[in-house]
């Protein structure tokens, strides 16, 4: 019998986005998990309970003075629930890569760079493909760099995308204002 390892549907990594999240930290990933609660997500991921924070810029500072964030060994998240899916927050400077990932019961379904959504993987990568036009992503004829990334249109769009996919939709009183449950685990 296999464990039932939680719908995560809207895993994206991505860089800063000021304007709509001014507090985020400068590399980040923002992970929703559904019908998992965050106890039992700490669990899976073998980490340790630490102390709760109320908002990011919290948990950024937490991060920063106790993990060293861009160390590479051990990185602070912070979980919260909303309805029936765990949000988890991790400034881990090894989830800066500007992809977003949908995966269920640890089959990666879509997985994509920000930059060029054209260039879709997963066992099913065409299965938002409307979607992903309608928000905006770009089709390009060649990927670009981190750099080169716009997120003015990429970032925005990645978080419609997780909103279309978990009917979540994420403001910043979700992340700025809400006590997080945080824990810490080793870097993988």
């Amino acid at each position: 019998m296999s464990e039932d390892h939680g719908h995560d549907c809207s895993h994206h990594r991505l860089p800063v986005v000021r304007g709509t999240f001014p507090d985020l930290a400068e590399a980040y990933c923002i992970t929703l998990v559904h019908e998992v609660s965050p106890a039992d997500l700490l669990r899976r991921l073998g980490g340790r309970a630490e102390p709760a924070h109320t908002g990011i810029p919290a948990l950024v500072e937490a991060a920063y003075d106790s993990y060293a964030p861009f160390s590479g060994t051990r990185t602070l998240f912070g979980m919260t629930t909303i309805g029936p899916w765990t949000l988890m927050y991790d400034n881990s400077n090894a989830n800066n890569d500007g992809s977003f990932l949908c995966t269920e019961n640890t089959d990666q379904r879509l997985q994509f760079d920000l930059r060029d959504a054209g260039h879709r993987y997963g066992s099913h990568p065409d299965e938002f493909l409307d979607v992903i036009r309608r928000l905006g992503f770009e089709f390009p004829e060649e990927p670009t760099t981190t750099d080169d990334l716009d997120t003015d249109l990429a970032v925005p769009a990645a978080f419609a995308l997780a909103e279309h996919l978990t009917q979540v939709r994420l403001t910043p009183t979700h992340l700025q204002d809400t006590a997080f449950v945080c824990g810490s685990a080793e870097i993988n």
